[in-house]
């Protein structure tokens, strides 16, 4: 084959390759986020349709090939003319159609967004799932599951917006983590306790209502080796606290910018958003001591629990200086702990820099202890 013609087929395979990708990607965003909005279209018939929409795109964007380019020298050639071409064009309508198989194999994962009705709380709670790729055609596997917990200001759709979910993905591609759910519920404003007056009792909610309902309605191990919790500023605060008070409901958590204070200063629940109706109003410090993982950390039996945080010097709010508390108390105890103090501020840019080691991390731990 001539050199030249070779580079050029080349050229034109990475290209589709490209291509491929990008447009698979975006129409599945596109799809998902079109089903999260109109929850009246079914996913049942979600991965045909795409697959379907995945061949169009391929087949517009590339059959149609530039009609005319340029060697070397300079000379104009056309494509469609060239024997190459023609056979390029005649293996990738073959290809788009055996596309669709694996198209669908790499990625049939998808979101659903529910509600749930608490008994506890007197109101429906929110909440999204993040399914893997194989969970609606292997009906019988139980899956590790993932309870993600949202910042201050944020809900429940907070992985969905800020790319959590690609971030996923392309880590299960990579196969630095395996399959499991994330189920992402609303914690509102509350730091995903029981409040100071008892008004609002989210941690039973969380504990007693919320992981047995959705162990019931997925498929899920539904133990503790394969049960992890995670979060994010307030979430983060909510992901510690709650395995550290119940350890035997969580075999891993992880947090990243938790906010965390051995004594919470006024103007930092201020500038939270003055949301201090958890910790009494006005502002109970004692109680909040009492409940802050730093707290609970030097006293809670977390034999076999597997911990990672992180948090980044720059955090606006100082909860660096928290983390660093809570890693003295875990230390101190000889407590196995993975912690990290990044370069950074309190913002989602920091989380999505280290999310996947909190979700490597998860993986890890969801592996080694089944």
């Amino acid at each position: 084959m001539n050199k030249k013609v070779a580079t050029e087929r080349n050229d034109i395979l990475i290209s589709f390759r490209r291509a491929q990708s990008f447009f698979r990607n975006r129409l599945y965003h596109f799809y998902s986020s079109y089903t999260l909005l109109h929850p009246r279209v079914s996913s049942r018939g979600a991965p045909a349709t795409r697959d379907l929409l995945v061949a169009f795109l391929l087949y517009r964007s590339y059959v149609q090939i530039p009609r005319c380019a340029r060697d070397d020298s300079g000379v104009g050639y056309n494509y469609r003319k060239n024997r190459l071409a023609k056979m390029f064009r005649t293996w990738l309508i073959a290809a788009t159609i055996f596309s669709l198989a694996p198209v669908a194999l790499q990625a049939a994962g998808r979101a659903e967004c529910r509600t749930i009705q608490s008994r506890i709380l007197g109101r429906a709670v929110r909440y999204c799932v993040l399914l893997p790729p194989s969970y609606d055609s292997e009906k019988t596997r139980r899956y590790p599951v993932l309870y993600h917990l949202h910042g201050l200001g944020d809900n429940e759709r907070s992985l969905l917006r800020f790319g959590g979910w690609e971030m996923v993905e392309q880590l299960q591609e990579s196969r630095r983590i395996g399959e499991f759910l994330i189920v992402a519920p609303d914690g509102g404003r509350g730091f995903y306790i029981n409040s100071r007056d008892g008004s609002e009792r989210y941690e039973d909610f969380f504990t007693a209502e919320f992981i047995p309902a959705m162990e019931r309605r997925y498929h899920v191990l539904g133990n503790r080796a394969g049960r992890g919790v995670t979060g994010f500023s307030m979430g983060g605060y909510g992901a510690l606290r709650l395995a550290f008070l119940h350890p035997q409901l969580f075999g891993s958590v992880s947090a990243h910018s938790a906010a965390l204070f051995d004594d919470m200063p006024a103007d930092v629940a201020e500038s939270l958003g003055g949301s201090s109706r958890p910790f009494g109003k006005p502002f109970d410090a004692s109680f909040w001591r009492q409940n802050t993982p730093v707290t609970l950390a030097k006293a809670a039996s977390l034999k076999g629990l597997k911990i990672y945080f992180d948090c980044g010097r720059q955090d606006d709010y100082g909860f660096d200086a928290g983390a660093q508390a809570l890693h003295a108390a875990l230390e101190k105890r000889g407590i196995p702990h993975e912690f990290h103090l990044y370069p950074g501020n309190h913002s989602w840019q920091y989380v999505a820099e280290h999310f996947d080691e909190s979700l490597a991390f998860h993986w890890r731990a969801f592996a080694t202890q089944r």
